[in-house]
């Protein structure tokens, strides 16, 4: 049995296919089959660690983009998208996978266009709550559609639909007992975990930054705040909370772990972070949040994403273009004012969160790539 895996190059489309291997390669073993050879196939591995320790071969086909604004590149990346699709297709043809799973984005419109032509059935999941251009065309011939947001079904085929939240991996759903001494907390104070990404966020790391003298006398803070921007961070950090007896409570990290951010998640009473695939984590974790979506991502949709998590309770929402300290500072006292909208937000965060659709979806994929391997 071979199944290829295929997405853009971005974390949210590479972590939730790692955590759907996971579960084919555990419900593999748990079926006592043979166990499946995996692909992945994309500009660049992202994370050659996670591929190697899951047994994923990776085969590189880059592609073009299409931007949405004039460019020359668009031009140019007509003749580097052509050359990928014809990568892509003797590259599909020799391995002639059972199935091809793809996350969307640019990087996986090669793959899937190849599994296409050659009738390889095809499954995809869609993160964002309004999907994407590579999803949008990939769903009209895919065998089925998973979704992370009930509103991104509406546009995809009923009958080949399913809402089953988005695939989380095992370390950041069932994470080790966090202790407070690996961050260096102190006991019994509030602790908010500011979420940058691995390379971090320059909006959450100003606004956290110039808000450190009010935030300390209330909370401890744990920042993500990017590899390149921790050295500079910091130093501004110590000249803000200069002769500050409670500068001890900012904890600033250039970059955490799965298992670090799981950790953190866990300790934390408030998140703070952008709109993408760490939504699904705050969910996972039962954390009440607030989300500041980037401004300009692709088809707005981290804004969409933002408010569509939030409607039904679980975060609120700020927009970068009203972000102010004054504002940043209020919005968190007012979540922690009120003890029963906090427990509110947490029930609904954890509502919303669907932590068998890793599960889900591989089962899909192995019943498909058996029927596929039979015929």
């Amino acid at each position: 049995m071979k199944i290829l895996f295929t997405g853009g190059g971005s974390g949210g489309h590479f972590y939730p296919l790692i955590a759907i291997a996971e579960e084919v390669i555990a419900l593999a073993k748990e079926e006592r089959l043979i166990a499946p050879e995996l692909f992945f196939m994309a500009p660049e591995p992202y994370d050659e660690g996670l591929l190697f320790d899951h047994q994923i071969t990776f085969i590189k086909v880059s592609t073009g983009k299409l931007r949405r604004y004039a460019s020359v590149k668009n031009i140019t990346d007509m003749f580097k998208t052509a050359w990928a699709i014809l990568k892509a297709t003797v590259s599909m043809f020799r391995i002639y996978p059972d199935v091809v799973v793809g996350k969307g984005g640019f990087g996986s419109f090669p793959a899937l266009f190849a599994a296409h032509f050659w009738k390889i059935p095809v499954i995809i999941h869609e993160s964002d709550s309004v999907p994407g251009k590579v999803n949008k065309w990939a769903g009209k011939f895919a065998t089925r559609v998973a979704v992370s947001f009930a509103d991104a079904a509406n546009s995809f085929k009923k009958e080949k639909v399913a809402y089953t939240g988005n695939p989380l991996r095992h370390d950041i759903v069932s994470p080790e007992i966090p202790k407070r001494s690996d961050f260096g907390l102190e006991e019994g104070t509030k602790v908010i975990f500011v979420i940058g990404g691995s390379l971090g966020s320059v909006t959450l790391n100003e606004t956290v930054l110039q808000s450190l003298p009010e935030l300390v006398r209330d909370y401890e803070i744990v920042h993500q705040t990017g590899k390149a921007n921790l050295t500079d961070m910091t130093a501004r950090a110590k000249v803000l909370l200069q002769n500050n007896p409670l500068q001890r409570r900012y904890h600033p990290f250039g970059y955490l772990s799965t298992r670090q951010v799981a950790a953190a998640g866990g300790l934390a009473d408030l998140i703070i972070s952008r709109a993408g695939s760490t939504i699904f984590e705050i969910a996972a974790w039962g954390k009440p949040s607030i989300l500041i979506p980037i401004t300009d991502s692709n088809g707005d949709h981290q804004r969409e994403n933002a408010y569509a998590y939030s409607e039904n309770g679980a975060a609120d929402v700020l927009e970068e273009s009203n972000l102010t300290t004054t504002l940043f500072k209020n919005q968190i006292d007012k979540i922690f004012a009120d003890e029963n909208r906090y427990k509110l937000m947490s029930e609904r965060a954890r509502h919303f969160a669907k932590l068998d659709a890793a599960n889900v979806i591989a089962r899909e994929i192995l019943e498909i790539a058996l029927k596929h391997e039979k015929s």
